[in-house]
């Protein structure tokens, strides 16, 4: 296939495998281990999201693998396009993978990869900047200065909520949403709530143990304890962070009635997937409530914004920066590309997730990182 020189840059052109990546990604390290595997790399050069076309036609009519984004739809014609031109994986630049349709990719026999456990602490770290930058006003404050209408300290300006010794609800105890949870209860003593289909036994036990220590100097405990519902959540909460994944279960979990079901002065946060909130609701409900409080790194329909949201002075609203961190962004391009690798090579699957890590060095195991549907694919498993 033929590409455009100006939108494309081809390495290794002799190369064994070609490997179509559909945005230039950060760091090199991720280039130089799909170079060094022997592989053909085309790169589209800008960083604009391609359209299922888009990506079909870089595909073409042979292709070994293909490193996507999360903006860009792996659908059912991203997918045959890539079955019929020999791929063998799909290597998804994201933990999360509701952009691909997996069983679709799982009949092709096309392994489905992700970059999970780079990214826990980096999106954690955003949820709690978003916290506390909406609790305590900070945009509204940057904007005051900016526009020169601060004329000196006054006891009731920008005030805005304490969170010190207050409680934090978790919809979704995975792992950054236990992350978030450690952060807010080790560094600000709040209580913790949280709700998951799941009970997360190992999250009890350190915030139980992180409670005794407290009692052990003299200071009052925390406690943890799962909720028995949403709603119980949303009802008891003075911070909600979403940290659920995004299907048909949780789509629009937090609607307009259970908007109202939470406190006047709370704070919504979102870092996981925009069509958990229906955002028309929460423009109502802010505009209604206007000691209710949110932060959002994620959008319904990302880019774009719900009518209402950009002019709204209780949101904070940044730009999906949840892993936007220089260290995590680059291992997710060296897990995306060692996916893509070791599929290539006949490599087993890494059976140690807590332990993606051994993957960032100079040297790694001669295994895959993460294969979402490696069970329904009958991938081997890396013995010990």
């Amino acid at each position: 296939m033929s590409l455009d020189s100006s939108a494309w840059k081809v390495l290794q052109p002799d190369g064994k495998w070609r490997v179509v990546v559909t945005g230039k990604l950060p760091g090199n390290r991720w280039l130089e281990i799909l170079l060094a595997a022997g592989c053909r790399v085309e790169i589209r050069a800008s960083g604009e999201t391609l359209t299922t076309r888009e990506v079909r036609d870089a595909i073409g009519d042979r292709c070994d693998a293909c490193i996507g984004r999360l903006t860009e739809k792996c659908d059912e014609e991203v997918l045959a396009c890539l079955a019929s031109a020999g791929g063998r994986v799909y290597s998804n630049y994201a933990v999360g993978y509701d952009n691909v349709d997996i069983d679709g990719a799982t009949a092709r026999g096309i392994a489905v990869g992700n970059t999970p456990g780079v990214l826990t602490e980096t999106t954690a770290e955003m949820a709690v900047a978003l916290t506390f930058a909406a609790a305590r006003r900070v945009a509204e404050g940057d904007r005051f200065m900016r526009e020169g209408r601060f004329s000196g300290w006054q006891p009731d300006l920008l005030l805005g909520e304490l969170l010190w010794r207050k409680t934090v609800g978790i919809l979704g105890a995975g792992r950054i949403g236990s992350a978030y949870a450690r952060m807010m209860v080790e560094g600000h003593k709040m209580g913790l709530i949280y709700y998951d289909k799941e009970r997360n036994q190992p999250l009890e036990d350190y915030v139980t143990a992180y409670g005794d220590f407290l009692v052990s100097r003299g200071e009052e405990p925390v406690t943890c304890r799962r909720a028995r519902s949403v709603d119980e959540l949303l009802r008891e909460a003075d911070v909600v962070s979403l940290h659920a994944s995004l299907d048909d279960s949780t789509c629009h979990i937090i609607d307009a009635a259970r908007l109202n079901l939470m406190r006047e002065n709370a704070v919504l946060v979102n870092t996981s997937r925009g069509p958990l909130i229906d955002e028309e609701a929460l423009v109502a409900h802010c505009g209604a409530h206007p000691l209710f409080r949110v932060g959002l790194d994620v959008y319904e329909d990302e880019p774009d914004m719900r009518p209402g949201l950009s002019g709204l002075e209780n949101a904070v609203i940044v730009p999906h920066l949840g892993s936007a961190s220089t260290w995590t962004r680059e291992a997710m391009a060296v897990l995306a590309s060692l996916n893509v690798t070791g599929m290539l090579m006949g490599y087993p699957l890494w059976p140690h997730p807590e332990r993606i890590s051994a993957f960032l060095g100079e040297e790694y195991p001669e295994a895959v990182p993460s294969i979402v549907n490696a069970g329904k694919l009958g991938i081997p498993v890396l013995k010990a």
